[in-house]
């Protein structure tokens, strides 16, 4: 089993692979942020970890207490450095510790503004990597955008993973895959019609 606090240790050195993958994800979620909100927006994350992506951005966002969250994450004390995390940051998040592949988790808070998809799509299966995206207008509104990750090692999914997207009603709208390493980091933006939660389990984790 991985261990998901030691896990994060990687983000303590800037030039890790991991904090590199990070910085990405947070200027593709700046840009997700309107400029200028009048009204409230709406930012869930599935398997938020310790919430670093978003925290980090909130912190400097003129408009945070317009953001509406969901951060749902299993290990306890990954939550526990979120909730500090958030309060340091002088940052009010509605953190629930609990399955984030169960739909009933984001009642209240969907259809999302943003979804981040960040650290889960290379520890499911294909088949439910695919059953996820499918799924995501459940959690996304029209117009609205979703951030993921995932690993390049042979064999490497993300074609497929952008193919899927696409034929789940999304337009890409960056992926970005460096050459000197694995991850890659893509941002999408949803056209169809949302759709509402359903029951079915959106994945079984494969740590």
């Amino acid at each position: 089993m991985t261990d998901w606090v030691a896990w994060h240790r990687d983000y303590q050195d800037p030039a890790s692979a991991l904090s590199r993958r990070l910085r990405v994800v947070q200027d593709r979620l700046r840009r997700a942020l309107p400029i200028r909100a009048r009204a409230p927006v709406n930012v869930i994350s599935l398997c938020a970890g310790r919430g670093d992506d978003l925290i980090d951005v909130l912190r400097d966002y003129p408009h945070a207490g317009l953001v509406r969250t969901r951060l749902v994450e299993l290990d306890s004390r990954n939550v526990a450095a979120m909730s500090a995390s958030a309060a340091a940051a002088g940052l009010e998040l509605d953190i629930v510790q609990g399955d984030a592949a169960e739909p009933s988790l984001y009642e209240g808070v969907v259809p999302a503004d943003v979804v981040l998809l960040c650290g889960v799509l290379g520890n499911i299966s294909e088949r439910d990597v695919r059953f996820t995206i499918a799924s995501l207008p459940q959690l996304c509104r029209s117009g609205g955008t979703v951030i993921w990750t995932r690993s390049r090692r042979p064999p490497d999914l993300t074609p497929a993973v952008r193919r899927w997207f696409a034929a789940a009603g999304f337009s890409e709208l960056a992926y970005v895959a460096p050459g000197d390493a694995l991850w890659a980091v893509g941002a999408a933006r949803f056209h169809g019609e949302p759709q509402p939660l359903g029951s079915r389990r959106f994945f079984t984790f494969e740590p």
